[in-house]
């Protein structure tokens, strides 16, 4: 493992590059890695923005969202520039199996790895790093990789809007714990390069269909349980759900967060019938370890207080599991 630092001299002169992130990119995963691929653009490097699967619609106006490789729809493409890559950047995820059957293609090119990243327990596949799990996001990193680069004075439009994006969202709109004051000294920074705060946020948070906010009201309406002997709300989505609905990616992005907004909740979960998997996001407030819970019973992890997790149970099954470890955590939930 290397300092991050060690990097520079090899970026002084051209390379062929690749930046992945997780499945299922949200604002974050997208915001970072088309902020670093316009950076690596302008120091005139070859840069190839690769994602495991889709992304929210609502993602899709970040400057060069056009030139993303889908991986699962392009495959040979894909792999063909992974294998050729001198340098693999991976934004917003710290193991392999976060970006599914491309991880396996990534573990086994020459390029060297990169890691820029703010999870929990790194998995330890990269050559450089830069990671601070205390940083809120992963955007906050691209910020902090562009000036330990030395190159500050790049920052234009492009990269300070994709940046902001990503921190916004990652920080619930800079009101969770992990905004710090130097946060705030980057965003104002970013807007002074041209990113617009208005408008960026209004693409981000008000282009939702009108398919997606019915939705939501169902979820509100007919699938949320509150369990206030726990402090705990629980959504649980089949997958007829999800065809009625026609629910698309992005589309159950943030729907955890209402639950946690109930007054004296302390614990929210949402659990989705993905065909393949149970997919779960958990979120909490104050002490309560959310990733705790995702990763001991639910294969998951993440921040203490945002986590995702899945289970190969049935949906019902899947929530009798959840519901039956509540009693353990009664005395945390309830403090």
């Amino acid at each position: 493992m290397q300092p991050i630092t060690s990097i520079k001299p090899i970026l002084e002169s051209p390379k062929q590059i690749v930046i992945t992130t997780h499945h299922k990119p949200d604002g974050d995963a997208m915001g970072s890695s088309l902020g670093l691929y316009h950076y690596l653009l302008l120091k005139g490097h070859n840069v190839h923005v690769i994602t495991p699967s889709d992304y929210p619609f609502f993602l899709h106006w970040m400057p060069g969202n056009g030139e993303v490789i889908v991986f699962t729809d392009h495959e040979d493409r894909s792999k063909e520039l992974i294998d050729k890559a001198d340098l693999v950047f991976c934004l917003d995820f710290n193991g392999l199996k976060r970006i599914n059957k491309l991880g396996e293609i990534v573990a086994a090119s020459n390029a060297k790895k990169v890691m820029i990243d703010h999870h929990l327990e790194p998995e330890g596949f990269d050559d450089y790093r830069l990671w601070n799990a205390e940083a809120c996001a992963a955007s906050e990193l691209v910020y902090e990789f562009i000036e330990l680069m030395g190159d500050r004075s790049l920052l234009n439009k492009n990269i300070a809007s994709c940046l902001y994006a990503g921190i916004m969202t990652d920080s619930g709109s800079f009101r969770f714990p992990s905004v710090s004051a130097r946060l705030h000294r980057i965003v104002a920074d970013l807007i002074e390069a041209g990113a617009d705060n208005a408008r960026i946020y209004e693409l981000v948070y008000d282009t939702h269909s009108e398919t997606r906010l019915r939705f939501l009201g169902y979820c509100l309406k007919d699938k949320l349980q509150v369990f206030p002997e726990y402090r705990t709300a629980l959504i649980s989505l089949s997958k007829k759900d999800l065809i009625d609905y026609n629910v698309g990616s992005g589309d159950s992005e943030g729907i955890v967060n209402y639950a946690l907004s109930i007054n004296n909740i302390k614990f929210a979960v949402i659990a989705i019938d993905r065909t393949e998997m149970i997919k779960m996001s958990f979120r909490s407030k104050g002490e309560f370890p959310a990733n705790e819970v995702a990763k001991k019973y639910f294969e998951g992890g993440g921040h203490h207080n945002a986590a995702g997790g899945q289970s190969s149970l049935s949906l019902e099954e899947t929530v009798n599991k959840f519901m039956s470890i509540l009693p353990e955590y009664k005395e945390l939930l309830t403090i």
